[in-house]
């Protein structure tokens, strides 16, 4: 429904209000039930693969999709799927960002494995890589071997505490040269990584991920997309614990209202449009650094690759006290983000036959809460 800008405020200062004075309402407006499987981690499975992959659920996904199926129907193997339903076919047509976020699993997985000294052995696509979209066809045998003498990686102590944070980052603090180099230092599967904190280059790539981003709002499909994936209030976001979560009184009240109708999200001539903008703007505007990451080729391997380098980094972030988020919409490669996706490229000189895969700004954020999850039990499709 339409509404006017007085309105909207006048409703959304009340919202405030009301979850400011800690009424009972306001207090029982937290997904607490959708991040149980942070708080579970380890915890209540014994058998090596399902502690693993209680771990390894964890990882960051476009959209938070989650895509990954575990079949652990063969006795100390995992063979990973795609969900063929939990892809984004508007924003990532080739389910390049989908892989990428397969690739964060199977970081995720192999440290898990490591730290109760089990090696694993990972044959990536054993039934042919599939193009121009994934298939049925499964992304990854994993053996399980044990191993007493296995590496323990130093980041897996951070995975617990690992974020995609998406607020406004500390515009009066900038990011150390020192921290960044250690970031990047944590890429181990040939990905090429490189970084700025230098302001000119920092505010012209604000300039180029926004336009990006604006332009992903302002499309059509694109929008749809992420709006029909979009969760609004506690009961909707523990129903499906994935997609895009908007979460607490404010945002519930908002619904409530009609103030936050999907149908006024996507009409660009309304003012919730240009609020959710205005809303989005403040995180680019507030990137203190960027870092990016890029492979020589493209294949799905490279793009598991990347996914794996890309896990590393948010988890070196962390361990450096940074927040870390994607930019990912400049890299998106639908017809209509063509000129952003050049754009991208030629600022960051990534070299002709190379691709961009991952994009991200840093910086000192607020404390973020963990983003919701499906229960490990529920990926695990033939037991």
């Amino acid at each position: 429904m339409a509404t006017t800008r007085r309105a909207f405020l006048s409703v959304l200062g009340g919202t405030a209000i009301l979850a400011a004075g800690g009424g009972v309402w306001a207090a029982t407006r937290d997904p607490v039930r959708a991040r149980l499987p942070w708080e579970m981690a380890g915890l209540s499975e014994t058998e090596p693969r399902r502690r693993a992959l209680s771990f390894a659920i964890l990882a960051p996904n476009p959209h938070n999709r989650q895509p990954w199926q575990a079949d652990l129907s063969k006795e100390g193997e995992i063979t990973l799927f795609c969900q063929d339903d939990r892809r984004l076919p508007q924003t990532d047509p080739f389910d390049r960002q989908i892989t990428v976020g397969l690739g964060c699993f199977l970081e995720l997985l192999a440290q898990a494995a490591a730290q109760d000294g089990w090696h694993t052995e990972t044959d990536l696509f054993p039934e042919g890589e599939p193009q121009p979209r994934l298939d049925g066809r499964p992304v990854a045998r994993i053996r399980f071997l044990k191993d007493g003498a296995v590496a323990r990686d130093p980041l897996f102590a951070h995975v617990l505490s690992r974020r995609s944070n998406k607020e406004p980052y500390d515009v009066g603090r900038p990011v150390e040269p020192d921290k960044l180099a250690a970031v990047a230092a944590a890429a181990m599967h040939d990905s090429v990584v490189a970084w700025t904190a230098e302001p000119d280059r920092i505010a012209e790539l604000r300039a180029l991920a926004w336009n990006a981003m604006h332009l992903e709002l302002s499309t059509y499909e694109t929008a749809k997309e992420s709006i029909d994936l979009t969760r609004v209030g506690r009961a909707e976001i523990e129903a499906n614990p994935d997609g895009i979560d908007l979460s607490g009184p404010l945002m519930e009240g908002l619904a409530m209202a009609g103030l936050l109708s999907r149908e006024a999200m996507l009409d660009t001539g309304s003012t919730a449009f240009q609020q959710q903008v205005a809303a989005l703007k403040g995180p680019f505007d507030t990137a203190m650094a960027f870092m990016w990451l890029g492979t020589t080729g493209n294949s799905r391997a490279d793009q598991i690759r990347a996914g794996r380098d890309y896990v590393r980094l948010n988890l070196a972030a962390t361990a450096q006290g940074l927040a870390m988020q994607p930019f990912s919409q400049a890299l998106q490669e639908f017809p209509a983000m063509r000129k952003h996706f050049e754009s991208i490229r030629r600022a960051l000189g990534i070299a002709p036959g190379s691709t961009l895969q991952m994009f991200m700004r840093l910086g000192y954020g607020p404390a973020v809460k963990a983003s919701p999850r499906w229960p490990a039990a529920t990926r695990i499709r033939s037991a």
